[in-house]
């Protein structure tokens, strides 16, 4: 198993994330345990000493069977992760009896890492209002030693990371991002990544599969792949970019099962940052795959001076982009709850003013129907 330095500790490069265990009968609340204590069993064994979970994760189960499944091994041996769930607007006033539950699920003492969890627009005017006191209460809970390590995870936009990171960056000992090949433009990535090494943020990394969309490609894209590292499978690039990028310190893959388990293990026995080349031509899929599907706004505003109803088409576009390729999930929904009613998709009238000054001719009054049927 290949290892981070982390200030004092050696963390797993590839941690376990318990967002998608085992389940029985394809009831997500209902995880396998026996399962699942066999997964954690291989991971221990096979050098994994960081493992990730959350209040809402498999609807509160995940907390409660992972902190079984470690309680069989000394707790010095491994890291635990979980986080406050600001996803949820109702638990902002709840921080202190949600902190105590989860101490008390997990059947610990204290949480090594413990996250301001999904950081977004939805959510950022709460996080930073003090009337909650989520950062007052964490940072004592740090203070006391019952966490040991206080950070975030965001799936907004930089911007709203620059907002979080101005009020508490100091105090954020670690950043958690979607990061993988295909989201280092689609999502930008890229940009933010730079924002936590600018701010020496340490990254720690979610989605590095993309939901597993990243674990298979077609035929012509796999073979240009394996030209290059026939030794590898499709899921192992996406690790290997990983390794190749400024700051990441952590890599959380939520394996549903012991053949996940094992190839990222075999993955992980060393470390194999892509080359020049070899970058140039995963990011030149990630070009095509996103072609394919995404409508080609460049951001250049002229629509905007143009739309009676004053929305922020290229915003919108980009959201109906990420919606569409990912075929729903909740990053769209999430974003657009931030926004108004009526700069949101449905309140286009179709009346193809921005079309008359779109130097891509994309029909946005199509696109802007067609996204609001999707979000219903």
């Amino acid at each position: 198993m290949v290892y981070r330095d982390y200030q004092d500790l050696k963390l797993s490069a590839l941690g376990m994330g318990a967002m998608h265990l085992p389940v029985t009968d394809g009831d997500d609340a209902r995880i396998d345990e026996e399962k699942t204590m066999e997964m954690v069993a291989y991971a221990m064994e096979h050098g994994i000493n960081y493992y990730d979970t959350a209040w809402g994760y498999h609807g509160g189960n995940s907390e409660l069977v992972i902190g079984r499944a470690l309680s069989c091994y000394p707790r010095e041996t491994y890291y635990l992760a979980t986080k406050f769930p600001g996803y949820d607007l109702s638990n902002m006033d709840k921080v202190e009896e949600i902190f105590e539950k989860q101490l008390e699920k997990c059947g610990v003492e204290y949480f090594d890492f413990y996250l301001f969890h999904n950081v977004c627009e939805m959510n950022i005017d709460a996080y930073l209002d003090p009337k909650y006191g989520i950062f007052e209460y964490l940072t004592e809970q740090k203070r006391n030693g019952r966490i040991r390590h206080l950070g975030f995870s965001a799936h907004g936009s930089r911007e709203i990371m620059e907002r979080f990171l101005k009020a508490y960056g100091s105090q954020m000992e670690f950043g958690q991002i979607q990061l993988n090949w295909l989201d280092w433009s689609f999502q930008d990535a890229k940009a933010k990544v730079e924002l936590l090494n600018e701010h020496h943020i340490p990254v720690w990394v979610m989605e590095p599969l993309r939901g597993g969309r990243l674990a298979s490609l077609s035929e012509e894209n796999t073979k240009k792949l394996q030209e290059l590292r026939p030794e590898e499978n499709v899921p192992a690039w996406a690790f290997r970019f990983l390794q190749s990028i400024s700051g990441v310190i952590m890599v959380l893959s939520g394996m549903s099962d012991h053949e996940q388990l094992r190839e990222n293990i075999r993955t992980y026995e060393t470390n194999q940052p892509l080359n020049e080349e070899e970058m140039t031509v995963l990011l030149s899929i990630a070009d095509e795959l996103l072609g394919r599907k995404n409508l080609p706004c460049t951001a250049c505003h002229y629509c905007v001076g143009h739309c009676p109803k004053g929305l922020d088409i290229p915003e919108l576009l980009k959201l109906y982009n990420e919606h569409t390729f990912t075929g729903g999930g909740f990053i769209a929904p999430m974003a657009l709850m931030a926004v108004p009613e009526e700069k949101q998709p449905g309140a286009c009238v179709g009346c193809r003013s921005c079309e008359a000054v779109c130097p891509q001719q994309i029909k946005i009054s199509e696109a802007m129907k067609e996204f609001a049927g999707m979000l219903g």
